[in-house]
């Protein structure tokens, strides 16, 4: 326990449980805490009594029956998506992709993508996210959210090799323009969109920008096992070695779903020169009828985080991580067939160590700790459906839902307070988006931006 400074804060929360981790990462609950937050940063973890009046801050918040957890990561995500939840509904994925998404996606506008983002990041903030890893077009307008909402986000510009090499080289400008803006609050990765859609050439060529640079890459691989099928026969290599041979796994890579990893492929993921680290967003999966799920456990067995995601709306409908960390956790009991794995404190482990370090952040975020972000969210537990509480743990995984957040916090700033929203109005967004929907979802022209054929 860290005494506070004398100096005055600029928050202090009191009377919470706070969740902390130990220096071998196991989950903790300290009980009757306080958190002193300075310079966007938590300056101390300590006793209410000892942050009692005595500390003086610019704002305190009485947090009474609430525990305070490290803000909740979304790894995978596309935020403009928020626009089209709901449009394509019970499809098959080729269908899902060829006949809706991709048709709409062609007709684009930047405005849009402010338009679906500004209410994507209303919806994260208010489920207690408090950062996102996106890939998706017109990134310019998404940063421009990510600042003007006060969220904390990796962002990436998408590019398929139909592009030409146009494409990949906007991702790259887009990087190195957009990285370390919103105050620090903006990381960037190179977005290449997956092994099916980007020539070997180009992922080469994209892991060679990202050594000489110092980007990250965020990209989809081995999303489910068709796509591994249809590789194996069309290239002799699955997509996870595709990205080994083209030099992406020496980079620090994000892998999103990863559902169609194989056994063949663990090898190559534990001795990948670069961070690897797979992204995992089950609700999807089951709406898809994919037939398996990421192998978390495996993952975990090889030393590769797994964070938690939840895709774009469009295919998710909703960007609830809170029900991607229950989620998580149920389908892990029911493909291993144990209920020992994956349990509630392991589940908390992957929304916060392991999303953090998922995606690049795990010396900043993931934890409430001296030095890092305050970046953190406050969980009301006082109603009927958390009652009582054996294990606390559990309650937060399992009983507990989004709709508990009370108060969201990023970098020491107030994005959500008693349940408001202070940093997007929302309707606002709502009116101008409807207006918009049907240039938005118009498919009479007959495009698409690419074509899904695995």
């Amino acid at each position: 326990m860290t005494p506070p400074s004398p100096e005055p804060a600029d928050l202090v929360i009191t009377g919470c449980t706070v969740l902390v981790h130990d220096e071998r990462e196991r989950i903790g609950f300290q009980q009757d805490a306080a958190v002193v937050v300075r310079d966007g940063t938590v300056d101390s973890v300590t006793t209410a009594a000892a942050a009692g009046a005595s500390v003086p801050a610019a704002d305190r918040i009485d947090a009474r029956g609430q525990v305070a957890l490290p803000g909740l990561i979304n790894c995978h995500t596309h935020a403009p998506m928020a626009a089209l939840r709901g449009l394509a509904e019970d499809l098959p994925t080729e269908e899902w992709f060829n006949d809706v998404v991709w048709p709409v996606e062609s007709n684009l506008t930047a405005r849009d993508v402010i338009l679906g983002a500004r209410l994507a990041c209303a919806e994260m903030i208010r489920a207690g996210v408090t950062t996102f890893a996106d890939s998706y077009f017109h990134m310019d307008a998404v940063a421009a959210v990510v600042d003007r909402c006060g969220m904390r986000a990796q962002l990436g510009q998408a590019y398929f090799s139909s592009q030409g090499p146009e494409g990949r080289e906007a991702s790259l400008e887009f990087a190195l323009r957009c990285r370390g803006r919103a105050g620090g609050r903006i990381t960037t990765a190179l977005a290449p969109h997956a092994p099916y859609t980007v020539t070997d050439a180009d992922l080469t060529a994209t892991a060679e920008l990202a050594r000489d640079h110092g980007l990250p890459v965020h990209l989809h691989a081995a999303e489910n096992r068709d796509q591994t099928d249809t590789s194996l026969a069309r290239h002799g290599a699955t997509p996870i070695e595709v990205l080994e041979r083209t030099g992406i796994l020496d980079t620090d890579v994000l892998i999103a779903h990863g559902t169609g990893i194989t056994e063949r492929d663990l090898p190559l993921l534990a001795r990948a020169g670069g961070r690897t680290a797979v992204a995992t967003a089950p609700r999807g999966y089951l709406k898809f009828a994919w037939p398996g799920t990421t192998p978390v456990r495996a993952l975990r067995g090889i030393g590769v985080p797994v964070g938690l995601a939840t895709d774009g709306a469009a295919s998710n409908n909703s960007l609830d991580v809170w029900e991607s960390m229950a989620l998580t956790s149920l389908i892990q009991k029911s493909t291993e067939g144990d209920p020992r794995w994956l349990t509630s404190r392991q589940a908390l482990h992957h929304a916060t160590v392991q999303s953090a370090e998922a995606v690049g952040l795990g010396d900043a975020v993931g934890r409430i700790a001296p030095g890092r972000r305050a970046d953190l969210i406050l969980v009301d537990l006082t109603g009927p459906h958390t009652q009582p509480v054996h294990d606390l743990a559990a309650t937060l995984v399992h009983s507990a839902r989004s709709a508990d957040v009370r108060t969201t916090i990023v970098d020491g700033r107030v994005l959500m307070r008693d349940r408001e929203l202070l940093t997007v109005d929302v309707p606002e967004v709502v009116r101008e988006l409807a207006e918009r929907l049907p240039d938005l979802t118009d498919r009479r022209h007959g495009r698409r931006v690419q074509e899904y054929d695995t």
